[in-house]
């Protein structure tokens, strides 16, 4: 059967005899509106592309699968963590944040790092980035991060003062500022960079107990970064250079691997903690609560198909399996909506029928029914609704999750948590950079900055002074600012300061 000659068809299985000429009138044409053939062959590649994803467009991927190596069924009763040395299948999806599908790969930005779990009890997605915290906290600002770090709408170019002057007017993005225009902002290849949850997490065990908890995946290769200047060349050389990487080094059998770490907090704790547990703009130092091992992530297989595999690959921080929830976390909430809205709008109401987005391992069972490509049986004859008595499936109580205590008024209010968003930058720069980052973070700082409003510099450079002073004082000096101006508006209220420096 294998040597057996493969007979071109239709997409509807109808053989087609010639694939090379088009039923025309003539040898010279037209062409005749009878050639099925052509119209199906026309009509589906005029809707290959479908749209791509408004962050995260350029990715890669590849299969493996998640061991358990410590327990932690003291915190949470999710069965694939439920049993040291158990494997659980998971599909990890790698990219860039803010540029398009044919961007490069070596461009300052973060990284998506993305982890399926097929489990026996649902799929569950861990959807994370390459740093552990972000830019902004509540999500609605981030439609308009987004739209700052894309192209301007008159010129439909990359515009510094729009990057900038968001950042400038956000000073809760300072941490994720020096993080990004650190080397780290350039990873030098996917298997050399970590993942993290960025959010909290709520775990919960089969007492009810309930913990937060923070995803630290650690990379087993090694961090290593790519400086402004080698990424430049890289850029030049081979745009697609991570993908590149990652493909071949699994072909030839080095299989990447990461370690995963958690920070388990108890749950009273969050709400005297010094930082706000739920602000992704902050982390947890390891000093408060050391991270515990608890598995392995390895890849071990790469895709056979791109798009079917990594391109139609739909990630969902709602797909939760029992023994783990969402926090308060106010960027995590809105994205509960966002990522499953925007895969029906990309892919369609059934995306969860495509194969790399099935759950493998625990069968569906639920009353959505019909909409465009529906390619199962569609519930058969069973019932659409619930409550039934047609021997439709039904709720089980074991699987509702424990309640958490909510408080406050309801209203739009500001952040009001008592702590200062400067004070982790400030310490990352002073106590973990060593001399060489802190020269690259200035440089690339700079180099990108230039390009903005000498008032949006200024700004800018007040936060980083605000962060730290010698920070602050070696990028004002890199652009040619006035030190002294700089740390007078670093003494401003944020509104004094936006005042200061409007046009």
């Amino acid at each position: 059967m294998a040597d057996e000659k493969k007979v071109l068809t239709t997409a509807f299985g109808v053989p087609v005899g010639d694939d090379q000429n088009s039923i025309t009138a003539g040898s010279r044409g037209p062409t005749l509106l009878q050639d099925v053939h052509v119209l199906e062959k026309l009509g589906h590649f005029d809707r290959e592309r479908i749209p791509e994803r408004v962050v995260h467009a350029k990715g890669a991927g590849a299969h493996g699968y998640f061991e358990v190596t410590g327990d932690v069924t003291m915190y949470t009763r999710a069965k694939f963590l439920s049993v040291v040395g158990k494997k659980t299948e998971v599909f990890v999806r790698f990219s860039t944040v803010g540029g398009e599908k044919g961007s490069a790969d070596a461009e300052r930005d973060p990284r998506g790092f993305a982890v399926k779990f097929y489990t026996e009890e649902g799929n569950y997605d861990l959807v994370g980035n390459n740093t552990p915290v972000f830019f902004i906290r509540d999500t609605i600002k981030f439609p308009d991060f987004i739209h700052t770090q894309k192209r301007n709408p008159a010129t439909n170019l990359k515009d510094p003062d729009m990057f900038w002057d968001f950042l400038s007017l956000t000073p809760e993005s300072i941490h994720q500022v020096t993080v990004l225009f650190s080397d780290r902002g350039i990873p030098a290849t996917y298997r050399n960079m970590n993942g993290y949850s960025s959010h909290t997490y709520k775990w919960y065990n089969n007492k009810g107990e309930v913990f937060w908890v923070k995803y630290h995946l650690k990379t087993d290769q090694g961090i290593r970064n790519l400086t402004r200047e080698e990424a430049e060349v890289t850029r030049a050389k081979d745009p697609d250079h991570a993908t590149r990487d990652l493909y071949e080094t699994i072909e030839r059998g080095d299989y990447p691997s990461w370690t995963l770490e958690m920070q388990i907090m108890p749950y009273a704790r969050a709400k005297e903690y010094r930082f706000d547990a739920f602000d992704i703009t902050k982390v947890w130092p390891h000093s408060d609560f050391p991270p515990i091992k608890v598995g392995k992530l390895v890849l071990d297989r790469n895709p056979q198909n791109y798009f079917a595999e990594v391109e139609q690959s739909a990630f969902n921080p709602s797909n939760l399996v029992p023994g783990i929830g969402v926090s308060p976390d106010k960027m995590l909430q809105g994205r509960l909506f966002s990522y499953h809205d925007t895969h029906i709008h990309r892919l369609g109401p059934n995306y969860h029928l495509i194969p790399v987005n099935r759950p493998r391992n625990s069968p569906e069972n639920s009353y959505q029914r019909d909409s465009f490509m529906r390619v199962d049986g569609n519930g058969g004859p069973g019932p659409n609704y619930w409550p039934n008595s047609l021997g439709g499936p039904a709720p089980d109580p074991q699987y509702v999750e424990p309640m958490f205590e909510l408080e406050g008024m309801a209203g739009r209010q500001p952040y009001s948590y008592p702590n200062d968003d400067f004070i982790q930058p400030g310490n990352l720069y002073r106590n973990v950079m060593t001399d060489y980052d802190r020269n690259n973070l200035v440089g690339n700082i700079v180099t990108h900055l230039c390009g903005a409003q000498k008032r949006i510099q200024l700004r800018q450079t007040a936060l980083f002074y605000k962060a730290d002073a010698e920070y602050g004082t070696r990028v004002a000096q890199g652009l040619g600012l006035d030190v002294s101006e700089v740390a007078r508006l670093a003494g401003m209220t944020q509104e004094e300061r936006v005042k200061a420096t409007a046009k």
